[in-house]
């Protein structure tokens, strides 16, 4: 005979907090995980929990010819500040989760299309280093700025956190140039120059587009 148990919400919490305190591989000491919105499904960010995972896809590799994969400087550009993946998930949490921000994927979309973390929109490098300037008036206006007469007001634009592949990647770099050079101001963008590969490489969830293997 089967006995059915009826938890009420209060247990429930109860439960996924002790779940999120034995939680053996955790972000930092006090945070387990986080929550976010990807394509309208909500996502918790937290590290795999197996002690013995190791990558075994593309990112794995250690040595990528150089020119063209060279490993890039801690500042994209003058002014730009870059940041890791603790103040990332601080970036999440407090912009991206009250609409002031966004992650930006920069990748291509052969990249994009595959995996990324999760919220990531993704506005190629190549769409801006070739924007014209139609292009970047609706990508500027997507992004929360106002055109008045001939000038943007970027009081309300969103705060952009780019990346790409790691620190052997150009794509998030020449993103963040050519924005600059749109118009975009530098106190709105940050870089995460550990990029997708630091990411995986801290166990950190992401989200599996299609399985392709990119190389």
């Amino acid at each position: 005979m089967k006995i059915l148990y009826k938890l009420s919400i209060s247990t429930l919490l109860v439960l996924l907090n002790l779940q999120a305190k034995d939680m053996k591989v955790r972000i930092t000491k006090d945070i387990s995980s986080i929550k976010v919105k990807h394509l309208g499904q909500i996502i918790e960010i937290k590290r795999i929990q197996d002690p013995y995972h190791e990558l075994r896809d593309d990112y794995t590799k250690t040595s990528r010819p150089c020119p063209p994969f060279c490993i890039h400087p801690m500042k994209a550009a003058p002014n730009i500040k870059t940041i890791g993946e603790v103040e990332l998930m601080g970036y999440i949490k407090n912009y991206v989760n009250k609409g002031k921000g966004v992650i930006i994927d920069a990748r291509l979309p052969n990249w994009y299309n595959v995996e990324t973390i999760p919220s990531a929109i993704n506005i190629p490098y190549t769409l801006v280093e070739n924007a014209d300037e139609m292009i970047f008036e609706d990508i500027f206006e997507t992004l929360g700025a106002k055109k008045i007469g001939n000038n943007w007001d970027f009081t309300n634009a969103k705060t952009l956190i780019c990346f790409c592949n790691g620190v052997w990647c150009d794509q998030s770099p020449r993103f963040i140039k050519a924005m600059l050079k749109g118009g975009y101001p530098a106190s709105k963008m940050l870089y995460y120059r550990d990029g997708f590969q630091g990411w995986k490489l801290l166990g950190l969830t992401t989200v599996i587009m299609k399985a392709k293997e990119v190389k």
